[in-house]
């Protein structure tokens, strides 16, 4: 299994020290390298990249800043020269935070830890929920909520928040929609955007590169075009 990263430094010298303990790692695939975190807004959006190792002091946009403006998120991994941001990045969940110059012994602690969580990740994508299980529980204001699939219409990602549409209300949570989505039977429910997780018997219609779904049209992203038409059309 290959990991997905670019690298985010407005320090050429810094992007290179990095890029080189990369090579150490045959797992560890190095997409592209960007010194302006602008510039890769398009490739983090596709959804194709795992990992983002990022520097925070860089003139066009501070690297905190930029995690912030993100809906999806990838696993960021902080490269800096200043140990103070240490407790807002976490604040922000970022996966670890390195102090430059960063030591490949430190660099090989992260990547284990990093290697080791889309392992896990993987399996659990694989594994099927258990057949009894019909609900998930869900925090929303200071309560645990039970829902049952059955009553979910669909899901949206509100940036740190997503939004659950059931047939008994609306329910706001501080969660990721790739968190919820992984919590959901993957025979029931079903990733069409990076905004959009939909039950699949709920949808009325698909037209064009949308679905239908309680009289509302959700559009289906570009990179899930093809597999959700597949499995909205039984084809998969």
């Amino acid at each position: 299994m290959k990991i997905k990263c670019i690298i985010i430094d407005d320090e050429p010298l810094a992007g290179e020290v990095i890029e080189t303990h990369l090579n150490e790692f045959s797992n560890m695939q190095l997409l592209a390298s960007y010194t302006n975190p602008l510039d890769a807004l398009t490739i983090i959006e596709s959804g194709d990249v795992d990992a983002v190792f990022i520097d925070i002091n860089m003139p066009k946009m501070n690297g905190l800043d930029f995690i912030k403006s993100l809906d999806a998120k990838p696993y960021f991994i902080i490269t800096t020269a200043y140990r103070e941001y240490a407790v807002e990045s976490f604040d922000l969940d970022v996966f670890d935070y390195l102090v430059k110059p960063v030591p490949f012994t430190r660099f090989l602690k992260s990547i284990n830890k990093l290697s080791q969580k889309m392992i896990l990740e993987n399996s659990s994508e694989i594994a099927q929920p258990t057949a009894d299980k019909s609900f998930i529980f869900l925090k929303v204001d200071k309560k645990l909520i039970k829902i049952k699939f059955e009553d979910i219409y669909f899901i949206e990602s509100l940036k740190d928040y997503i939004k659950v549409f059931t047939k008994t209300g609306d329910y706001l949570a501080h969660k990721s929609l790739s968190g919820i989505t992984e919590e959901l039977p993957s025979n029931l429910f079903l990733r069409i955007h990076r905004s959009f997780t939909v039950a699949l018997d709920k949808i009325q219609a698909l037209e064009g590169n949308s679905v239908l779904i309680a009289d509302k049209r959700i559009p289906i992203g570009r990179k899930y075009i093809n597999h959700a038409k597949d499995v909205i059309l039984n084809k998969s």
